[in-house]
């Protein structure tokens, strides 16, 4: 039996590691020759290019892993079923499960693989790839049209610990709107807290409009000690418009850990939908590695469904890419659900793997289970 199962796996890693190289060939191609002018118009040099690309695998085996995982799992049962090797196990009394161990195993590893590049290596990834693509690839006409685009939900840690929550910002004008400030003292507990309307940057500072600022004891947040209300008022805060712009924090850049202790600090801010947005970005960080030992699990049983052998292979790809692409669309649609309010971050997360685990075993003691 171990040696079937490490013919089975050994079949399956083969089709994952071809499918990982082509696919990060035809990103590589794509992309490049997207951006050739780019390259040439501003010299940048093969080391450079070397290093965007070789900055960017860690973010194609997350992104493409779980539609490698599918084909390379489908299309080695479906050879096996080309060369009769998976009747013969089946009328040797091989059960379903004896038969699909190897895969489920190797959808278990390539998840916990995901889960630790996801959080070891994306980060960093997407923060060189943003650093070389600004520093040597965007020209001047780019870097104007983005600074006159309006950003909405910004926000960053300030200096003097503060915590910085803007709902919109127009570069152009350098106001802001539905602001929140937070400042915190040395033992981590808020000190202060600024609410405004509105801001505009009157250099060298900002003026705030219907401004409320409350100033807490040692106790924190539970022992506010008094509140004053401006009209107007000039601030005190050493950030200009350009470090607004500047240190506004992606999602993408932070691992799991890095956002959960960022909405912690964010929970009192008050900006309640900015916080429900990280936290379905957090759950979905959480359940997203995952999907690939999912997908894996709903397309078996339609591997060892068909009995006849023509054809089998292009099959198995038919049905890899209408179990990712619905998978997809599926995930797609409750993030958005989540983001808008509709389900709480959990489930807008975590719903649709469990949906495909129940199709998935359904399908399977439907087929499988007399």
């Amino acid at each position: 039996m171990r040696i079937l199962e490490s013919y089975i796996l050994k079949s399956i890693l083969r089709n994952f590691a071809l499918m990982f190289i082509i696919f990060t060939l035809l990103f590589i191609l794509i992309d490049s020759t997207s951006k050739l002018d780019e390259f040439i118009e501003h010299e940048v040099s093969i080391q450079i290019i070397l290093r965007y690309y070789l900055a960017y695998i860690p973010m194609i085996l997350v992104e493409t892993s779980y539609i490698a995982c599918l084909i390379s799992v489908m299309v080695a049962f479906g050879g096996m079923t080309n060369s009769n090797e998976l009747i013969a196990m089946r009328a040797s009394g091989l059960s379903f499960w004896q038969i699909t161990r190897p895969a489920l195993c190797f959808g278990l590893m390539i998840s916990m693989l995901v889960f630790w590049i996801n959080e070891r290596f994306v980060p960093e990834s997407y923060q060189t790839t943003r650093e070389i693509k600004q520093e040597n690839m965007m020209i001047e006409s780019d870097v104007r049209r983005r600074k006159q685009e309006s950003v909405k939900n910004l926000t960053f840690y300030g200096l003097n610990n503060r915590l910085f929550y803007v709902s919109r910002m127009n570069p152009s004008t350098n106001e802001l709107f539905g602001i929140t400030i937070i400042e915190y003292d040395d033992n981590a507990r808020i000190r202060q807290k600024i609410v405004a309307l509105e801001g505009k940057w009157a250099n060298p500072v900002w003026k705030f409009y219907t401004c409320n600022i409350t100033t807490y004891g040692e106790a924190g947040i539970s022992q506010p000690l008094k509140v004053k209300v401006y009209k107007e008022k000039l601030m005190d805060i050493k950030e200009d418009p350009e470090d607004f712009l500047r240190q506004r924090v992606k999602v993408s850049s932070m691992n799991m850990r890095e956002l959960s202790e960022y909405i912690d600090r964010f929970s009192s801010s008050g900006a309640t939908r900015a916080i429900n947005n990280l936290r379905v970005d957090l759950h979905q960080k959480m359940a997203f590695p995952w999907q690939n030992f999912v997908v894996i699990f709903l397309g078996l049983p339609f591997a060892l469904m068909t009995k006849s052998r023509k054809g089998m292979t292009f099959f198995s790809v038919f049905i890899a890419m209408a179990v990712s692409f619905a998978y997809y669309v599926l995930t797609a649609v409750f993030f958005a659900f989540g983001k808008g309010g509709l389900l709480p971050p959990p489930m807008a997360a975590w719903l649709p793997p469990a949906l495909f685990l129940g199709i998935g075993l359904i399908v399977i003691e439907y087929n499988f289970g007399r």
